[in-house]
Parts: C-alpha cells; sequence; structure tokens
C-alpha cells in the first residue's frame, strides 16, 4: 500500500501568558490510502490538538513544527489558496459534539451543500440532489435537508456531519471522537455506519477516542498517546488485547470484557492524573503513575521500541526484552 498521509516528528506547542505548552511532541504516523488508524488517550493526551493540526484548524497562538504530508505535500508549508482546496475535497474532519458544529440558524441542507458550492463541485441544483444522496447515505430521510440542528437528536445531528465530511468525497476523514456524546445503541448505529462507508469508498479514516474497545473494533492499526507522544503503535486487536506498554495495558483493562463478569463487577482504573505539560516529569512521563516502573524510568526517557511484528512500544521493559531476544 501507499502512504496517504505521514507525520514525520510533528510538534505543537501553544504560547499562553505563563509560558509554552507542549501540546504534541515529535509524533511519526503513517496510514496507507484505504486504512484506518485510531489515536486514543485520556483527555490531554495531545490527541485532538493531532487532529486539528492535519488540516491547520489550529489557533493562532499554536506553534506547528515537522511535516504533514498528504499525498507527499506538505500541508504545513501549503499556500492558503491550496489549503482550501484541499479542505473538504482531499480531506475533511467530523468535530467532537455535533451541536457545536453544526450552524444553528442554518437548515442542516444548507450546511451539507456549503463544501460543495466552495470547491465548485455542483450547481445550486445539483447541491440538492447531492445533498438528498448524502442524507440517504447516513441514514437520514431527504426531508431533513429542511430541518435545523436543534430539531434532530444528537445520532442525527452527528450523521450530518458525516454527511458532511463526505460531500466532496475525501479521500481522508479525521474523526474526534465522533461517539463521545452519544448512547450506546446510537453510539453503536454510528460506529456501523462509519465502518459501511470506509469499506464502501475506500475512505482512510484517522479516528480519535478514549475508548480503546470502539478503536478496536473500527481500525487496523491503533496509536496510544500519553503527553504529547505515541508510547504505543501497532495492530488494532494485539493492542487491545495484548498492549506492551503499561499505560495501554491501563486503558484496554479500563473497560469491561464482555461474557466476563469478574471484570465487569471490578473494573480497573489507573490513579493519579496525566501530567501539566508544562510540568512534566524528567525521564518517561508515565512514571510516576506507572504499576511496573523501575528506578530508571525517573531518568532514562524511552524512545518507541520494536515490540513485536509491526508493533513498537516506548517502554524500559520492552527495551529490555527485545535486547535479550
Amino acid at each position: 500500500m501507499t502512504a496517504l498521509l505521514e507525520l514525520d516528528d510533528l510538534s505543537v506547542t501553544y504560547r499562553i501568558a505563563a509560558g509554552e505548552v507542549p501540546a504534541v511532541r515529535g509524533v511519526s504516523l503513517s496510514l496507507d490510502s484505504g486504512a484506518a488508524l485510531g489515536v486514543a488517550g485520556e483527555s490531554g493526551s495531545g490527541k485532538s490538538t493531532l487532529a486539528m493540526a492535519l488540516l491547520r484548524l489550529l489557533p493562532r497562538d499554536a506553534r506547528v513544527g515537522g511535516r504533514i504530508l498528504l499525498d507527499g505535500e506538505d500541508v504545513l508549508t501549503m499556500k492558503w489558496g491550496r489549503l482550501r482546496a484541499v479542505r473538504w475535497a482531499e480531506a475533511s474532519i467530523v468535530f467532537q459534539g455535533a451541536q457545536h458544529g453544526l450552524n444553528p440558524v442554518q437548515r442542516i441542507g444548507d450546511q451539507i451543500a456549503e463544501p460543495l458550492l466552495v470547491h465548485d463541485l455542483v450547481k445550486p441544483d445539483g447541491a440538492r440532489k447531492r445533498v438528498a444522496e448524502l442524507l440517504e447515505q447516513v441514514g437520514l430521510p431527504t426531508w431533513r435537508a429542511g430541518s435545523y440542528p436543534h430539531e434532530l437528536s444528537g445520532g442525527q445531528r452527528q450523521r450530518v456531519m458525516i454527511a458532511m465530511a463526505l460531500a466532496c468525497s475525501p479521500r481522508l476523514i479525521v474523526a474526534d471522537e465522533p461517539t463521545t456524546a452519544l448512547d450506546v445503541m446510537v453510539q453503536a448505529q454510528v460506529l456501523t455506519l462509519i465502518k459501511q462507508l470506509i469499506a464502501e469508498h475506500g475512505i482512510s479514516l484517522i479516528m480519535i477516542s478514549h475508548d480503546l474497545s470502539v478503536l478496536a473494533d473500527v481500525c487496523d492499526r491503533l496509536a496510544i498517546m500519553y503527553a504529547g507522544r505515541v508510547v504505543e503503535n501497532g495492530p488494532s486487536r494485539e493492542v487491545f488485547h495484548d498492549a506492551r506498554h503499561p499505560y495501554g495495558r491501563a486503558l484496554a483493562a479500563a473497560f469491561p470484557t464482555v461474557g466476563d463478569p469478574a471484570s465487569r463487577l471490578a473494573p480497573r482504573g489507573l490513579g493519579g492524573d496525566p501530567p501539566d505539560p508544562m510540568r512534566l516529569p524528567t525521564g518517561c512521563s508515565f512514571h510516576p503513575r506507572c504499576p511496573v516502573a523501575l528506578a530508571e524510568c525517573s531518568t532514562l526517557d524511552v524512545e518507541l521500541w520494536p515490540a513485536g511484528e509491526a508493533r513498537s512500544a516506548a517502554c524500559v521493559h520492552v527495551r529490555a526484552k527485545e535486547e535479550i531476544s
């Protein structure tokens, strides 16, 4: 497969009155055409900042370094006109919280049609036809084109956001926690829809979530982020069921196993809080919360290390095991 998207040593630092906040630190990832990559981590791990950086949607106080190669072209060096052409048409985003991502005073149909008209892909009459097709594609009746966002349920609004993302037939969709605010039944419906659309249209997907079980079900590969860095990367099922980094294991253990009453009655969590990005611990950023930390973890900052076929993890235990083998 050919890599559609490559992140090369991507960093994002916010400048605030108190100083600089490193939100993303040296992330390198790749996504093949037609593949799905999940990015997981707690709040504050940098995953949403990573998503916004992909299409240069970050605020002005953000300083971005490294490279974001979309089909070999660096998004960070694109001129404004080229960037406008890329957004929606080549890569689009499904924002977290559809209620805030939709204009409350515009009808749904007009909002779905907007990217089509901006990119001059259809005329107004053709836009109405395309909007109807997109609504049917995401499981909504065509008459909903005349509705306002407040007239739709949470699941319906999320479907509208997906329809907008699909409007210009992009090759890449970035979904930033698209099911977080939905109940379990609606969440399952939206995830099923996303999987169907990926399979039918060959779209590449980056999906952001704190829920490893959701990502393992939808994505081919998983990247786990902690304190702005990727600490584990590998095939989704393997990472979910047999994480090599202690943080990955903690995330997976936070969800009960279907059919296992013991895990349902005794879910395991992770003590402590994620570190303040402005005051990161020395050595491995995870060591203050790590149940298997060694003395050297407080001073040794391990980079991603091979952890099996097509897998890597940033942990001293993984490095020691691989060196012995």
